[in-house]
């Protein structure tokens, strides 16, 4: 089959606010063929910033959009995504953007070779790589933001008790931003509004920057909590903070890595960071395929892959086929209180099953449809030009 078109779409709330809540808006990304099968994928980065990477005039031979890169090229099986991957980003190499922006085009021709074939694309995966194509549930931890007092949190926390989730995660929001014993006060209420048989997770939100020592205090203070991780308490890029970090041994194990936007930077907090939990994001490291190549060396390592999904139920979709065959990676991040838009994305969400746990979807591609009728009053007009020259036009879902 041919590609025919490649239209991103940029969708938002209303009104956007500063809450580190990624869900406020999105780029979606569907690709059409010749034999009227279509894919889906969504990036988790800057909506408009990644969809110039899709329609910017070309500059040089190292700046060439994602969209004349893969218009009219031939789209078989699971090699054409590998070979287009390559071509794209090596089109693109000085666009610094290009790896966020084109996960959600590479998420969409994953999905349409699974169409074609008539497989899952965690089966694809399976049939690549020489390893079980046998799919394995996975415990989903709702995905929160702290409450914006220590009592506000243990209310959400209640909620996601009463609502049969037996793992959450509680981040960002007031956490690190005043003192030590406000931010005890925010995981003690997480915990007690859990209860004791309950997961629960904590997120820094890179608040410690370079600061190791502070990191370290804090996950000693939290271990009498029980944390099953304090992810990103240091930025994406401190790898030399977090090997020190890793010296101390701390007592609560280290999570981080949603900020990887392409394989190296998820391999060097690995293997020089010493991380014990890899949080990978497929709309924002370049989709499907680096995303399974990290879940790989994650396991050569012996430590626990983690999708980072806190967006919509299509990147859910995506995140989950990458290490659905793994039964030992057992976490699943799920988003749980995202915006209107987010939760009306996906006709058919994934729900969390009578035995508390989530599925893949046995359907072909990612398996999920987006809802073009619900989702099309988000729709944002874009329209860019350049003299005279009209250079994009967002068309109609």
């Amino acid at each position: 089959m041919r590609i025919t078109a490649v239209d991103p779409f940029y969708l938002r709330m209303p009104d956007i606010t500063t809450a580190a809540d990624g869900t406020q808006d999105t780029l979606l990304v569907r690709i059409r063929t010749d034999v009227g099968l279509e894919g889906w994928g969504e990036c988790d980065a800057s909506p408009l910033v990644s969809l110039a990477v899709y329609c910017c005039p070309m500059s040089h031979g190292n700046i060439i959009n994602i969209r004349t890169s893969l218009i009219g090229e031939t789209l078989e099986g699971p090699e054409d995504v590998v070979r287009l991957s390559e071509k794209v980003l090596r089109n693109g190499l000085d666009i610094q953007q290009i790896e966020h922006a084109y996960s959600g085009a590479e998420v969409a021709l994953w999905d349409l070779v699974g169409q074609k074939l008539k497989q899952p694309i965690y089966r694809l995966l399976a049939e690549m790589s020489g390893t079980s194509d046998v799919p394995h549930p996975k415990l989903p931890y709702a995905s929160v933001l702290f409450g914006d007092t220590p009592e506000a949190t243990y209310h959400i926390a209640v909620g996601l008790r009463e609502q049969g989730y037996r793992a959450a995660k509680f981040g960002w929001g007031p956490m690190g931003k005043f003192d030590e014993v406000n931010d005890i006060a925010l995981v003690r209420a997480a915990r007690e509004g859990m209860g004791i048989e309950a997961q629960i997770m904590i997120d820094a939100g890179v608040v410690w920057g370079t600061d190791h020592e502070t990191a370290y205090q804090r996950a000693e203070a939290f271990a009498q909590f029980s944390p099953t991780w304090l992810e990103e308490p240091l930025a994406p890029d401190a790898v030399d903070a977090y090997g020190a970090l890793k010296e101390k041994s701390p007592s609560v194990p280290i999570a981080a890595g949603e900020g990887s936007n392409i394989y190296r930077m998820a391999e060097d907090l690995i293997v020089h960071g010493g991380i014990q939990f890899v949080q990978i994001d497929a709309g924002r490291i370049g989709g499907i395929m680096p995303s399974f190549k990290v879940r790989q060396l994650a396991e050569q390592h012996g430590i626990q892959y983690v999708n980072h999904t806190f967006k919509s139920h299509l990147s859910l979709a995506a995140a989950l086929h990458v290490f659905a065959t793994n039964p030992n990676f057992t976490l699943l991040e799920y988003p749980a209180a995202g915006s209107e838009l987010s939760q009306r994305l996906i006709a058919e969400p994934f729900l969390v099953e009578s035995d508390g746990m989530v599925r893949v979807k046995e359907l072909p591609g990612l398996g999920v449809r987006v809802d073009t009728e619900a989702i099309r009053p988000y729709l944002a007009p874009v329209r860019i030009e350049v003299r005279t020259d009209t250079v994009f036009e967002q068309g109609n879902l």
